[in-house]
């Protein structure tokens, strides 16, 4: 008799706590235009492509941000700079904000796209949505980007092991 290998089943608990080691950037994704606006913060934003350049971005479907996604087709992913803590908390939705509430208590300001930009960003990515990969509960975005605004010698907010971080101001490690 043939017997099929099983996989253990991991806890989802302990996957999201060995994920909270990860440091990452924190980003918020900018959705729709003029009233129909809304986001997401994230860190699970990476650069796919220089060639042509391009960035993925993980969203829950289950979020209010999907179908706006799927409406507007162009999303911006604003890097946020370590003073911007408090756009991050707005747009995670902690506080109850949902759609436009969470462009409150922030200057934004309109992309080639129509989409919103914050103002000060450490980097902003105007995208097009090329492609959305389905995968359990989550999309992957793949946007192209269209245009790049950038500011310099200004730090990033991080978030690791479940909390907001800033760089330490120590040089960086060098290989």
């Amino acid at each position: 008799m043939l017997k099929v290998a099983t996989r253990p089943v991991v806890d989802q608990s302990a996957f999201k706590l060995s994920m909270r080691h990860l440091a990452g950037a924190v980003s918020v994704i900018t959705v729709g235009e003029c009233e129909d606006r809304t986001g997401f913060t994230a860190t699970s934003v990476s650069s796919l492509s220089a060639d042509q350049p391009s960035v993925i971005v993980s969203l829950n479907r289950g979020s209010s941000s999907w179908p706006v996604v799927e409406r507007y087709r162009r999303f911006c992913v604003n890097v946020l700079a370590a003073d911007q803590q408090h756009v991050a908390q707005a747009f995670a939705g902690f506080d109850g904000r949902r759609g436009i509430e969470r462009y409150r208590d922030a200057q934004w300001y309109s992309l080639s796209t129509g989409t919103s930009a914050l103002k000060d960003a450490l980097t902003v990515l105007d995208c097009e949505l090329e492609t959305v990969l389905n995968h359990h509960s989550h999309a992957i975005l793949i946007g192209r980007v269209c245009a790049i605004e950038t500011r310099e010698d200004v730090e990033p907010l991080l978030y690791w092991r479940g909390g907001y971080r800033r760089l330490s101001g120590e040089a960086a490690i060098r290989s």
